[in-house]
């Protein structure tokens, strides 16, 4: 492509890349099948608390007795067309891995790869002043990073965190009798896909922003009550993958009561007029024969499940009597919509959706 000019119309990110936010993940079972293909060529040390085994959020390596390095990185092509915003999202949903690990943020290095024949200069400048500034309100640096010419644009962040290895909260660690807790209303897939088609109003961006932007900062709060014992934060598979993840490694069974889950204002009525991502219906196919939908959910309810959440919310698995201080946690942070939507229980790891 030619270089464009100071006075040509830039396009728009999202025209730039072929898929957005997490949505561009690979999908679970591709994922899974090139996985089983790969062997690890050394040992883990007694030191990696976590590591591939179970999918979890990040690596986590124990330091001294009373310190734990918390390792992740995580990078996209654009989910919006405003730079600022795109690299806003993307640092926010780096940072998530940190905090769902029950870790705080210490430092991050920027992932950079740019179409430099295609975008200007102020633009990735734009991108790279909006992850400083997510990384500003978390409190760390970018103290360094990587950057390459690319066909798409591509940003995000490698973080390291720190966190007491007692208070390391795995996905796979979930009890029977645990409550679901959802920390973030679900849907910013359909409003991706309402973006790129024009459909999105200015309430819902501005929805979708505040949405992708809310540090996930309560896991490191969750992370030292006793009551709860697994942690993750949902992205790209989607509620129902991350919960499944959450299943087989506990070897649990979950239910989930829909009409409990927290929905963005506006998604069901996009959806309902076919904004729905790609990645909706590859999660579906890679991991819907472990879900049973109940005959009385609304037709919509299999999309919303599995719309791919960009820097969704955490996912919590606490004992019954732990869950009005875990609401009150994420209400002290500013997440309002955090709900109780079902529990563990011991079965065939799966889930169970019902009306």
């Amino acid at each position: 492509m030619a270089q464009t000019s100071s006075t040509s119309t830039p396009p728009r990110l999202t025209s730039l890349s072929h898929g957005g936010g997490c949505g561009c993940k690979i999908a679970p079972n591709v994922l899974s099948d090139i996985l089983k293909k790969h062997a690890p060529l050394l040992q883990p040390p007694p030191a990696l608390l976590v590591g591939n085994e179970s999918s979890d959020d990040a690596a986590v390596y124990q330091l001294n007795p009373e310190q734990a390095l918390i390792a992740t990185t995580d990078f996209f092509m654009p989910i919006v067309d405003d730079p600022f915003d795109f690299g806003r999202i993307a640092a926010t949903n780096a940072l998530s891995d940190i905090y769902a690990m029950g870790g705080s943020p210490i430092l991050a290095l920027a992932l950079v790869g740019m179409p430099i024949g295609v975008m200007s200069a102020d633009t990735i400048a734009a991108i790279l002043r909006g992850g400083e500034t997510v990384c500003a309100q978390a409190g760390i640096p970018i103290a360094g990073g990587h950057s390459i010419d690319s066909v798409e644009p591509i940003y995000g962040l490698a973080v390291m965190g720190l966190a007491h290895p007692s208070h390391i909260r795995r996905n796979d660690s979930a009890r029977a009798g645990d409550i679901i807790v959802l920390g973030k209303p679900l849907g910013v897939g359909i409003q991706s896909a309402a973006l790129k088609k024009g459909a999105l109003d200015a309430a819902g961006y501005a929805r979708m922003i505040a949405n992708t932007t809310q540090l996930n900062t309560p896991g490191r709060r969750l992370a030292q009550m006793a009551g709860v014992h697994a942690l993750t934060d949902v992205t790209g598979f989607g509620l129902l993958g991350h919960l499944l993840e959450v299943c087989r490694g506990a070897n649990l069974r979950a239910t989930v009561d829909y009409a409990r889950v927290p929905l963005i204002e506006g998604v069901a009525a996009l959806a309902g007029e076919g904004m729905v991502t790609g990645a909706s219906g590859r999660n579906w196919a890679s991991y819907g024969k472990d879900v049973t939908l109940t005959a009385d959910l609304p037709p919509l309810a299999q999309t919303l499940l599995t719309d791919p959440q960009t820097s969704g919310g955490l996912l919590v698995a606490c004992d019954a009597d732990a869950v009005d201080a875990v609401l009150t946690v994420f209400r002290d942070e500013g997440f309002a919509q955090a709900a109780a939507i079902g529990s563990f229980h011991a079965g065939q790891a799966g889930i169970d959706v019902r009306a």
